[in-house]
């Protein structure tokens, strides 16, 4: 057997660097909640970058005509709520920009939920009809109900997804929680059609600010019982006591 020659040891390192950037270029995406080459960003920041274009979004319909005012090019927009949604997908992509800027890679929950917002806003602003923008939440609560109980089916939890970077749950944690979130994206999908199809577009905006937030809130606290039966041990501290 002979030795590797000087070329050969030269080409090792390159080959050893192709590869680590191949593996770069195919997790465009974040990696499965266990992985642990998985990049994970501060709880507050990603709260933030999902949170604040909903705000973004009921601030411009509250202020759409002061807005106009400041702005006059807004006025070809349309109604408030055209001016709200142009304002919701703006934010949206620059969330996602800051999440990629920060890990270099895109969360696969916000992402999907900004293709049905381009899409579905798209589709509201070259027909000028307002229900684009009502059905969206109804079809992203569906795909997101759907996407936790069809993923459970298939023994895959992955709400690990969305929460891997605030809390560590066992399996059965994460099975049972994400049980809960998918049937309460699925009803929520049911409130969200018939707020839109009773009550004015104002009642509808009002109730994604005072009704959707709260309940949101109201069911991630009623589920802390269960995440602290679950909640694995801080590996940290428990290298500490060691």
């Amino acid at each position: 057997m002979t030795a590797p020659t000087e070329h050969e040891n030269r080409k090792q390192p390159e080959a050893g660097a192709a590869d680590q950037a191949a593996d770069q270029e195919t997790h465009i995406f974040e990696r499965e909640p266990g992985d642990p080459e998985r990049k994970r960003i501060n709880p507050l920041l990603k709260l933030a970058l999902e949170l604040g274009p909903l705000l973004v979004f009921f601030f411009a319909n509250a202020k759409a005509e002061w807005l106009t005012e400041q702005y006059p090019l807004l006025e070809a927009l349309g109604k408030p709520i055209f001016v709200a949604s142009a304002f919701f997908m703006a934010a949206t992509a620059i969330a996602l920009t800051i999440s990629w800027l920060k890990l270099r890679t895109l969360p696969i929950m916000p992402i999907l939920s900004a293709g049905i917002v381009f899409v579905f806003g798209a589709l509201g602003f070259w027909l000028q009809d307002e229900t684009f923008f009502k059905i969206k939440p109804t079809i992203i609560n569906t795909m997101f109900g759907l996407i936790l109980l069809g993923g459970l089916f298939f023994g895959k939890s992955f709400l690990g997804y969305v929460f891997d970077s605030a809390f560590k749950l066992d399996a059965e944690g994460w099975r049972i929680l994400t049980m809960r979130w998918g049937l309460y994206f699925l009803i929520m999908a049911v409130v969200n059609e018939f707020i839109w199809r009773n009550f004015s577009t104002d009642f509808w905006v009002g109730f994604k600010l005072w009704g959707n937030m709260p309940l949101s809130i109201l069911f991630t606290l009623a589920q802390l019982p269960l995440m602290q039966r679950h909640a694995l041990p801080d590996e940290d501290a428990e290298e500490a006591k060691g």
